[in-house]
């Protein structure tokens, strides 16, 4: 009989602690078949951050490394200057990257640090009880912002794929969203196509995720898989929004 899917070897055999309707799950499933369908599990090392995702190393199937709040980008260029050889990646939420590491994260990109950055935009800061991130949408109701975001107090969310796009250093930035089979067909090519990117030594990659918060944004995970399109897609335009076809940095091949 021809086996038709079957558990990727780049995860663990632990029970995740997400919330229902989350979609980490998908998206570690996304990272580990890349890992495993490129060949590279044995060499990976991947950087865990601070949030929802603080866990990752019992779930990935691959040397994990554990980052203080906001600074994988920084760990990770210490893993892959010291270790060249090994496929490093991220693995990090709003309010770890685009919140305390922006500067980690846009200096990494500027050097052009040969990195994989997988980030997950569920525009709320999840693990704390549903502060408003950086990420948060105008008008969106968090436990500090209950009358909606106002962008006169708050300030407007930061967009990291249309800033990153600006830094010469970088390679490739593509924004992705998981609330539909199609979108995550489409997440998996990104991700895989990061990963390649690395093994090229074309430089930093960074795949922006889309995902869902059922628990904090007050939603079934029904609803929830609905508000990313009908809410966020519309704020965060999915696409590719830098793809050089050169060795760190330069204009050249830009899409």
């Amino acid at each position: 009989m021809a086996v038709l899917f079957q558990k990727t070897k780049g995860l663990t055999d632990k029970e995740t602690h997400y919330c229902p309707g989350c979609t980490h799950g998908i998206v570690h499933r996304l990272v580990a078949e890349s890992l495993e369908e490129l060949g590279v599990l044995g060499d990976a090392i991947g950087v865990c951050p601070v949030g929802c995702a603080v866990m990752a190393y019992d779930y990935f199937n691959c040397d994990m490394v554990e980052a203080p709040h906001g600074r994988a980008p920084a760990v990770a260029t210490g893993i892959k200057r010291a270790r060249p050889g090994n496929v490093v990646f991220t693995y990090q939420g709003d309010g770890d990257l685009a919140a305390i590491g922006t500067a980690e994260t846009v200096h990494a990109a500027a050097r052009g640090e040969n990195l994989t950055v997988i980030f997950i935009n569920n525009a709320i800061y999840g693990m704390t009880g549903g502060q408003m991130a950086p990420t948060t949408l105008p008008g969106q109701v968090t436990q500090t912002t209950p009358y909606g975001r106002d962008v006169n107090y708050s300030g407007f969310p930061v967009r990291v794929c249309e800033l990153l796009r600006e830094v010469d250093g970088v390679a490739y930035a593509e924004r992705v969203a998981v609330n539909t089979v199609p979108h995550i067909l489409k997440a998996k090519a990104a991700i895989k196509k990061a990963f390649r990117n690395q093994l090229d030594g074309k430089g930093f990659s960074i795949v922006e995720v889309l995902s869902t918060c059922p628990t904090n944004w007050g939603m079934t995970p029904v609803e929830a898989l609905s508000w990313v399109e009908e809410k966020m897609i519309s704020y965060y335009p999915l696409g590719v929004y830098i793809d050089r076809n050169v060795h760190h940095g330069g204009k050249e091949g830009q899409a």
